[in-house]
Formats: structure tokens, C-alpha cells, sequence
């Protein structure tokens, strides 16, 4: 689904895990169209501090700590809590409810099977050592998005099996009652595409990996983590042809500049050879600190008062409840649990 085709009428539901500050991938990915997303519909942000335990129990205090820090980033980038339900996961209850709910129509082959979750287990080295909590997410995930009746869920390609899952999980439960109650949600993938190159040149831009630049990096830290990136390893001279498919710098101007033409330039000058890595490292660096700098100072200024900021997150966490609730109390209706 397209950002052009969200209408008045759509519920968005997404939201970030609180291990720590969020960072460029997260803003090319999710965080820029919220910011246009709320001026269009309702629109609900989780802070997924209860997820973000099924793999850091043993260290809890981060994933807590984080939950500021996280929310400050959706504060400095532009959201604004008038518009957007702001909320913490691990004190809406009722997903939890919904959750126990949704793990029997679900099995666990058919978790095993979820290619973000097989990505995921990878990745962490868990082979069968699996925490349940990190297996069964896809049913958690599925009370976040239900809960809200949400339509549409901003997310990157790698997971959209998440978003059919939860899919899977509404047919199957509105099959088994007698009144339907819940609602499937569309995907919505950023244009630019779902993942943004790590600056170390891997395939992800990914907290777990350290490959990341936060919105909050000072100009030195832009500074630095652009000269780092990498281009063509076989561009050694000025005067060699480069390739662009695969340069790191190329991915962040196409994610970011503003002057498409001006990109698009650069690309032809670079490919027939004159031009040098130098010369686009600096036109990047130009545009993320004129990104990045005005991000950082709403973020200096939110944090210097951080009662503020918890008391939006109280406010906004108690307006999340009481539309999980409804949603709640139709699902034990539907499965005629309303005993009196």
C-alpha cells in the first residue's frame, strides 16, 4: 500500500523496539511517514518495551531506560502526541490477553516457518534454544495490530510475513465465531525501499549489528560515519569507472538528498569515471547534517524535562487502553466468554 492511498478512514499501528536510540534506518523506513501520517488518520505508536524482553530479559534495565529514549526521537523527528497515541506496550494489559488468545489458532511449525522469525533466530545464533516469548511474537504482534483495528502498518520488506501472519490469524479467528470482529491490515513498505546498508556496508542498518547512525549523532559523529562508508572497492582512481549498484554512499544520497536530479547526475558522472569518492562522501555529508541537526536540537531540548515526557506517555498509554478494551470485550464476546 501506498502512502498516497492512506485515506481519513485508516488506522495505522506501528511502533519501535526500546533497545535503543533509533537511527537513520528507522527514519527512511517508518519514522518520516508518520510524520506525514498523522496530519491524514488515527494513528497509534507503539513502544514496544514488552517485545524487546522476549530477548534482552537479562537485561531489562536497557530495554526500560530506552523507552524515553526512544520516545524522545518520535518527539524530535515531528511527531506530535495531539495527533498520534503514544503509548507503552508493556502497560496495555489487554494485547497480553488478546495474545493468549491468538497462540491457539496458531502452531508452532507454522511460527517456526515465519521468514522474519527464521531470520531472526539466525541471526541471534538460538538454533533450538528459542525463548518462547521471541517465537510467539507473531501472535503478540498480532494483538498490537488487532487491538487497534489497525488497516494499515508501516513496515519494511523484511516484515511483511509478520503483517500476513497476524492476516492469517484474523481469518482464522473471525472464521470461528459468529460475529466477526476483527480486521486485517495492509503493509505499507517505504518507496525507498525496507532496508537501509549499515555504514559498515551490510545488508541492514540494525541496532544489534552497532552499524548505525542515531538521529541523534552529533556533526562530528555524521562526520565520521560518512568518511567510514563504502563505495566501490575497485574505484581507485579519479579517473576509474564506478559502480553505484552496491555503494553505501549512493543508497544513503538516493534515501536522503532532496535533489533527486542532482543524484541522478552524480550517478552517470561517477559510472563514466572523474569523479571521486571524496566529492559524493561530501555531498552526503552536507544533507545528513542538514537532516540531522535540527532532529538533534528538538531531541537536547525534549529531554530537558523528562516529567513532561512521561506524563505525555501516561496520557497517551491510558488512551491506548481504552480502545484495547473494546476490542477486548468483542473478542470474548465473539468467543462468548461474557459470563455475566
Amino acid at each position: 500500500m501506498k502512502l498516497s492511498n492512506i485515506t481519513s478512514q485508516d488506522i495505522i499501528l506501528t511502533g519501535d523496539r526500546t533497545t535503543g536510540s533509533l537511527h537513520l534506518g528507522h527514519y527512511v523506513g517508518s519514522l518520516r511517514n508518520r510524520v506525514l501520517l498523522q496530519d491524514r488518520c488515527q494513528q497509534f505508536l507503539l513502544l514496544a518495551d514488552a517485545q524487546a524482553l522476549t530477548d534482552n530479559m537479562g537485561n531489562y534495565l536497557k530495554v526500560r531506560d530506552n523507552v524515553l529514549q526512544v520516545a524522545l526521537d518520535y518527539l524530535a523527528v515531528g511527531i506530535d502526541p495531539d495527533k498520534s497515541t503514544i503509548f507503552i506496550q508493556s502497560l496495555v494489559p489487554e494485547l497480553t490477553e488478546l495474545a493468549s488468545y491468538y497462540l491457539n489458532l496458531v502452531t508452532v511449525s507454522r511460527l517456526e516457518r515465519n521468514p522474519t522469525i527464521k531470520d531472526e533466530i539466525k541471526q541471534r545464533g538460538y538454533e533450538r534454544d528459542i525463548p518462547a516469548g521471541f517465537l510467539t511474537y507473531p501472535a503478540a504482534q498480532a494483538a498490537d495490530i488487532t487491538a487497534f483495528k489497525a488497516t494499515v502498518v508501516p513496515v519494511g520488506e523484511d516484515q511483511i510475513p509478520m503483517i500476513e501472519q497476524t492476516n492469517e490469524i484474523v481469518r482464522r479467528f473471525n472464521s470461528s465465531v459468529e460475529t466477526p470482529v476483527l480486521v486485517e491490515a495492509k503493509a505499507m513498505v517505504p518507496e525507498v525501499g525496507a532496508r537501509l546498508p549499515g555504514i559498515d556496508g551490510k545488508a541492514k542498518m540494525s541496532k544489534s549489528l552497532g552499524n548505525t547512525l542515531t538521529l541523534s549523532a552529533s556533526a562530528d559523529e555524521i562526520r565520521q560515519a560518512v568518511k567510514m562508508m563504502y563505495t566501490d572497492p575497485n574505484h581507485l582512481r579519479v579517473s576509474d569507472p564506478g559502480q553505484v549498484e552496491g555503494n553505501v554512499v549512493f543508497s544513503y544520497l538516493d534515501a536522503f538528498h532532496p535533489n533527486i536530479e542532482l543524484v541522478k547526475r552524480l550517478k552517470e558522472h561517477y559510472q563514466q569515471g572523474g569523479l571521486g569518492d571524496a566529492v559524493i562522501k561530501q555531498h552526503l555529508e552536507e544533507c545528513l547534517q542538514e537532516l540531522l541537526a535540527p532532529i538533534r536540537q528538538r531531541r537536547e531540548q525534549y529531554a530537558r524535562d523528562p516529567a513532561a515526557i512521561l506524563a505525555m506517555l501516561k496520557q497517551g498509554t491510558a488512551r491506548a487502553r481504552q480502545v484495547a478494551a473494546v476490542t477486548l470485550s468483542e473478542v470474548k464476546a465473539a468467543m462468548g466468554l461474557n459470563y455475566y
